[in-house]
């Protein structure tokens, strides 16, 4: 099962690995992470999709709220937040093709951020069933490179 955690850490030396360490030496997949300062840099937010057991993973959060650096451990339940992920794609496309991607793009409110004479660089924003909607709609023209961040979540309301 996938869960979604959200971790505010004091901005310091170690306190990614210490937590990544703790839940994968404790058997569980880290499938997306994100870290980034708060407003006031001395605060980061780590958001982690972990995968496993619920019962364990209630186990994992008192232990990571017990390491040093750590503040506050939140996990997020189905629909306790809004959660979104970027992608960025470099994908082949002809002069005849532009306005066939331009047209998909404009569907999911993509936004093509470089164009070159037979590549456009593109970027997009959704939760993970619309980016991977976007992501089977344009897979036929050719995906060059793609640069995926996976969920970052906060809490709703």
């Amino acid at each position: 099962m996938h869960h979604i955690i959200s971790i505010l850490v004091e901005n310091k030396f170690g306190a990614l690995a210490r937590i990544a360490g703790m839940f994968s030496g404790r058997g569980f997949n880290i499938e997306t992470l994100n870290v980034g300062p708060m407003a006031n840099n001395e605060v980061s937010r780590i958001t982690a999709t972990i995968v496993g057991d619920s019962e364990a993973l209630e186990q994992a959060i008192k232990q990571v709220n017990k390491l040093v650096n750590v503040l506050e451990v939140t996990e997020y339940s189905s629909g306790q937040a809004t959660e979104r992920e970027l992608v960025m794609l470099k994908v082949k496309t002809s002069a005849g093709q532009r306005s066939e991607l331009m047209q998909v793009c404009d569907i999911f409110r993509a936004k093509i951020i470089d164009v070159s004479t037979d590549t456009v660089n593109i970027e997009m924003t959704g939760n993970a069933s619309k980016v991977s909607a976007f992501l089977n709609l344009v897979q036929p023209y050719g995906i060059v490179e793609m640069a995926r961040t996976g969920n970052l979540a906060l809490k709703r309301g």
